[in-house]
């Protein structure tokens, strides 16, 4: 009976970790068609002066779909990693012996650590995307308002040339936040990478942990710390995207 539970607990265990490698692969393709898109974006704006029409049907909407397709898949990984965190709760709450249940539960809270963090990571590149994504419809209904203002008869030559200036300044605005963003996500992609390699040697401390009690308050606070400097980066990068924001809208 306790060798049933036990593989059944390592078989939980197991999907769960395959569930977070594949989310870990899909999160990264996620980001890089949210910078990808910022690219596109650049480039069919400098083209739009010349095909208006045709330039952002022929690139936004394949991205788009392509993000929504994504955008589900991740929602239906991250379900059901879930549904397996919560199989593996049940089975902590029925698991016999003082030891053994900490270090179930400890085994647990890992699991559930990763799945907050992958859960946020997908909302926040999700709330980017669709950012750019406004951002870009209105840079181009800007630019064809221009367009369309040029062309009109009776023009105003001194309103045209304000025109002209105040989009090139937000062209100008918008390149130095593509240059942000990109910089951000080529920082993200390092730490996603790293984070791979700490979450392997954590769980090789993790086995010493349940062995050593020290060694446990060592890797507590390892932890406390870990988690100290990612808010410290968040706020800075949250801080440097206010900055941009306030320097381009005035």
């Amino acid at each position: 009976m306790a060798a049933g539970s036990s593989n059944y607990w390592e078989d939980l265990r197991k999907q769960a970790r395959q569930l977070e490698n594949e989310l870990d692969l899909k999160l990264i393709s996620f980001s890089k068609l949210c910078t990808s898109y910022s690219h596109t974006g650049a480039r069919d704006g400098r083209r739009d002066r010349y095909s208006p029409e045709t330039a952002p049907l022929l690139n936004g909407s394949s991205q788009d779909r392509m993000f929504e397709t994504m955008a589900v898949e991740i929602e239906q990984l991250l379900a059901k990693l879930t549904g397996l965190n919560d199989k593996m709760a049940e089975y902590t709450n029925t698991a016999g012996g003082t030891s053994l249940n900490a270090a179930l539960m400890h085994t647990l809270q890992r699991h559930r650590d990763i799945l907050q963090d992958y859960t946020h990571e997908f909302h926040k590149t999700k709330a980017n995307f669709t950012a750019l994504r406004e951002r870009e419809d209105l840079l181009g209904s800007v630019h064809k308002d221009i367009e369309s203002f040029k062309s009109g008869t009776g023009v105003n030559n001194r309103r045209t040339e304000l025109f002209l200036k105040e989009h090139e300044h937000l062209r100008n605005s918008d390149r130095l936040m593509e240059e942000t963003i990109s910089i951000a996500m080529a920082t993200k992609e390092n730490i996603m990478s790293q984070r791979g390699l700490l979450k392997t040697i954590q769980s090789k401390m993790n086995t010493l942990a349940n062995r050593f009690p020290a060694v446990n308050n060592l890797i507590q606070r390892i932890n406390l710390r870990k988690r100290r400097d990612s808010l410290i980066l968040g706020a800075v990068i949250g801080i440097c995207t206010i900055l941009l924001l306030l320097y381009a809208f005035h």
